[in-house]
């Protein structure tokens, strides 16, 4: 099955998307993806043409989505966070020519100096319009890529993890045969579409089953628990954070109607889950997974819930602990958490060297470490490299660091994750500020907020004299990691 195609086999007159109170039926949905579809062909759009997606949560975006595979494009969507300089970077790796926008965005200055070519920008009301010639099918493949999710590397730059058709129907199929959906089903989308996990949770898995998905645009409780309520809606996937603002908000009647919820991006604090249960009397079934494997690898199944773990691997969807050998460990021993499946990415765009590292031995190698037990649920440890998840957002210490030394006051510096009640993580900067050089904290916020997405910016900010390192002058960053829990809390005493 080619992924444009989940919504093809269901009742034309059953309910698909609904946002801001607008409805659109599945046949609607039909019409406006061929009519997309026929538009960006017309506009230029080949094969295996990079296509870009910039919009927030809206039901356009799922047309746009589709439409673009449908023209035979594959499409790229964006965190709609990102400053002008990132989004010209993704444009430049991935040879991007057209982008579809809600509304023009201003890039010519960040892309000539990025050295892109010229950017042609479709915005949703130009793709509305009607066109003079009909669409023209595609000759595809299920292995073929049809999606690219851009998702930070280890340099700083983002990777595009390149996910075929393939991909996003078998991991779409395989949750659901974990976590049971029906077309009668109401889901709730609050979490950003670009994103990898809403995009197969909230969308993509909801499609395939016929269900009806409501559209939040920007995340509020009091948005949510009126949605939940007018629409009666049965499912709702989130992180965390989510799932503490119902614990806190909510009353047990609000929430009446949903059957189950997901919590994914980020760990799970096992009090929070207990409470929740408590309060509301239903669970909180917390997974696993990562954009190269479209992405979910693990669920806990509603019938049996282990708190602080991530559940056992998907139906489909083979998970191994291994050693630094690549070697399979008993139970109960820590190693990285390696997976396989039809849910693996086909590789990374234009890094064929980053790719067989991932994928070597068959395997999608995490950099998570964790454990499994007898009974096959598996409990992540710690991560093997530093990245920060803050309020499901992944943010690398070392773009932070790299945007921070070009402030003209910064010697040096160094970014680490320190524990947040509500965000899970948050971003923290130690600097060191050049010989007779100033900077205040408001002044370094203002800096980064030019150059980086607001979540990538420091929530806190230590002046030092100098790092510590070891003895080949590699920053400690766990000793820092200490340090910062300690002067945050000698800071609030």
């Amino acid at each position: 099955m080619l992924f444009y195609e989940i919504i093809n086999d269901h009742p034309a007159e059953d309910p698909a998307l609904i946002c801001q109170d607008k409805m659109l039926t599945y046949g609607e949905v039909r019409e406006e993806v061929t009519l997309w579809a026929a538009h960006l062909q017309s506009s230029g759009v080949c094969k295996g043409d990079k296509v870009g997606l910039f919009s927030k949560n809206c039901n356009e975006f799922v047309i746009a989505y589709l439409a673009i595979i449908k023209a035979g494009g594959v499409v790229v969507p964006f965190n709609f966070q990102l400053a002008a300089p990132e989004v010209a970077y993704i444009v430049q790796d991935a040879g991007m020519r057209v982008m579809v926008t809600r509304q023009k965005l201003e890039l010519d200055a960040a892309l000539q100096e990025c050295g892109c070519g010229p950017l042609k920008q479709l915005d949703f009301e130009n793709l509305r319009q009607p066109v003079d010639r009909g669409y023209e099918d595609i000759a595809m493949d299920d292995n073929d890529n049809c999606t690219i999710i851009y998702t930070s590397g280890t340099t700083g730059h983002p990777k595009g993890a390149m996910l075929s058709h393939r991909n996003l129907v078998a991991n779409a199929k395989d949750f659901t045969q974990r976590v049971l959906m029906y077309s009668s089903d109401k889901t709730l989308c609050v979490l950003p579409m670009y994103h990898c996990f809403a995009w197969t949770v909230s969308v993509a898995c909801p499609l395939l089953h016929g269900c009806c998905i409501v559209v939040q645009e920007n995340y509020t409780l009091a948005e949510a628990l009126r949605l939940i309520q007018r629409y009666e809606i049965t499912q709702f996937a989130g992180v965390p954070t989510m799932i503490q603002m119902f614990e806190k908000g909510a009353d047990s009647g609000q929430l009446a109607s949903v059957r189950f919820f997901i919590s994914g991006g980020a760990s799970l604090p096992q009090k929070l889950a207990k409470d929740f249960k408590k309060k509301f009397g239903k669970p909180v079934q917390e997974g696993y997974g990562l954009s190269e494997a479209s992405p979910v690898c693990t669920v806990n199944p509603a019938e049996k819930i282990k708190v602080g773990s991530i559940g056992p691997q998907l139906p489909n969807v083979r998970v191994e602990i291994r050693d630094e050998d690549d070697r399979r460990v008993a139970s109960g021993t820590v190693g990285e958490l390696c997976v396989r499946g039809d849910n693996v990415m086909l590789g990374y765009l234009n890094r064929p060297e980053e790719t067989a590292a991932a994928l070597r031995g068959g395997w999608l190698h995490t950099g998570d470490l964790a454990y499994q037990d007898e009974e096959g649920y598996i409990f992540i440890v710690d991560r093997l490299k530093d990245m920060i998840i803050t309020g499901g957002e992944n943010v690398y210490p070392r773009e932070v660091e790299e945007a921070l030394y070009h402030h003209p006051a910064v010697q040096e510096n160094a970014v680490v994750g320190v524990p947040d009640k509500l965000r899970g993580q948050a971003v923290c900067a130690y600097l060191v500020l050049k010989e007779g050089a100033a900077a205040t904290k408001p002044q370094l916020r203002r800096f980064l907020m030019e150059r980086l997405a607001s979540y990538k910016v420091p929530k806190y900010f230590f002046f030092c004299e100098q790092l510590p390192k070891n003895g080949t002058g590699k920053v400690m960053k766990t000793a820092l990691r200490e340090n910062a829990i300690e002067d945050l809390v000698n800071r609030q005493n």
